[in-house]
């Protein structure tokens, strides 16, 4: 019998993880940390529906923290297997789990010192010891090389877009082929290759983050350089929050595109975070794996002033001359960026400028939904700055993206699983797939099962 159990991702954006069971060899597709509302976060601290000593082998799509932020902890629980992803996945995983532990541990550590968590002492959900045990068990696949799992179980990865190293997973088992999309990306977009399509399966999982929007169809380069431009001439500062993985590169390509243009004038463009600036090297280092050249990589790359320490990122904030500053984290939800929007939030000259999707319950999320305050490092920020958002930047297919990508298949699935979405994204693209392709659709609770 073959099963598929989402034990997360489900009715959420965060904390992906999908197991296949055959008989008994178990094979987990992503293993990510939930994030956001302070109920799913609490998810991270709860035992998985089944044993980690019991799972066979992880299959990593992307390297973003949503879906492989729990990793470590897997492996700390007795997850013992192979973790199999792309080469730049598990490069892009390294600087995320490798971040998400120290400030795991930093976390802990100020809650002992400062004592107010609940737990005595408090604990991290890993350490950077775990981490690099579990980085110690990835093995990197090439896309379109079929590997064999467990039990025979095959694997082909496809290029997904989203960021670099991003892949669809075909895994074939217990004679039946069942297709994950991941995170896919945008068709044409500036940096990431297309979605490729697949051409056949017999289950479809597929992400919905999306599901129920439109992305805007203006020129970015344009949208971007008009919020600058008016932001700059009330002498303000646009602080903007980047997924250092992915959208910072993105962001600092298309501002030298703007400068290239003549539009960005003299206004000086700041990359603060040491993630997003190792991330960026590995732009140079899988040159195939995105549109962007060598040479005109490496002239945006040069165009940004890199933040290097603690020191020079408060001096950022102290500095009120009008400039760009990109600082993780995307959601505004930790990272160097919480201090800049403490700095710059108040004051009605400057621009917070959000550029990717906001998950529920994130500061992000409720700064763009009209909130006027926020707290920030147990103190309340009042937020008078410009709040601006540019979806059109977004690395996630909208709707039609998503149903553009289905449409490659070229005979109906038995049955397609979204997920990967707040409720009414996956709703919307459910009712969409039954009224535009005729397939059944289904949209997984948590830790339900289905029989396929």
């Amino acid at each position: 019998m073959l099963s598929l159990t989402c034990l997360g991702g489900a009715g959420t954006v965060t904390g992906s993880k999908h197991l296949l069971t055959c008989g008994n060899t178990r094979i987990l597709i992503d293993c990510g940390l939930f994030q956001g509302l302070k109920n799913l976060r609490e998810l991270n601290w709860q035992r998985l529906q089944v044993s980690p000593r019991e799972i066979d082998a992880v299959v990593l799509t992307h390297g973003h923290l949503d879906h492989c932020g729990y990793l470590p902890r897997l492996v700390l629980d007795g997850f013992q297997g192979k973790i199999y992803c792309t080469p730049a996945t598990r490069d892009v995983a390294s600087l995320i789990l490798l971040d998400s532990a120290w400030l795991q541990e930093k976390d802990a550590e100020f809650a002992n010192r400062k004592g107010f968590s609940k737990h005595k002492p408090a604990l991290p959900l890993y350490r950077v010891s775990d981490a690099e045990r579990a980085l110690a068990q990835f093995r990197t696949v090439a896309l379109h090389d079929e590997v064999i799992l467990p039990e025979n179980a095959r694997l082909l990865l496809r290029e997904a877009g989203h960021i670099l190293g991003a892949a669809t997973a075909q895994i074939d088992i217990g004679g039946k082929r069942v297709v994950f999309s991941g995170d896919l990306g945008r068709y044409g977009d500036a940096v990431t290759h297309d979605p490729e399509a697949v051409p056949a399966a017999d289950y479809v999982v597929i992400e919905s983050t999306y599901g129920n929007r439109r992305h805007d169809r203006a020129d970015p380069v344009r949208a971007l350089g008009e919020v600058i431009e008016r932001t700059v001439q009330r002498g303000g500062t646009v602080v903007i929050p980047a997924f250092a993985v992915g959208r910072a590169q993105t962001l600092i390509y298309l501002l030298w595109l703007l400068r290239q243009r003549g539009d960005l004038r003299n206004v000086p463009v700041y990359l603060d975070s040491p993630m997003a600036t190792s991330a960026t090297e590995l732009l140079h280092k899988y040159e195939s794996g995105h549109h962007i050249g060598m040479a005109d990589c490496e002239a945006a790359g040069a165009a940004v002033t890199y933040v290097r320490d603690v020191e020079e990122s408060k001096s950022l904030s102290a500095s009120r001359y009008p400039k760009v500053i990109i600082s993780a984290s995307g959601m505004a939800t930790g990272g160097r960026v919480l201090h800049h929007i403490a700095a710059f939030g108040p004051d009605y000259r400057n621009t917070l400028l959000f550029s990717g999707f906001q998950a529920a319950g994130t500061r992000g999320r409720k700064l763009l939904d009209g909130a006027r305050e926020t707290k920030i490092h147990g103190r309340w920020v009042p937020v008078n700055a410009e709040i601006a958002e540019l979806p059109m930047l977004s690395a996630h297919a909208d709707s039609d993206e998503l149903m553009r990508w289905l449409s490659g298949f070229r005979r109906a699935p038995r049955q397609v699983f979204i997920v990967h979405g707040e409720a009414q994204a996956s709703e919307a693209l459910r009712e969409r797939i039954g009224r535009d392709l005729g397939w059944r659709a289904t949209v997984p609770r948590q830790d339900q099962e289905f029989v396929l």
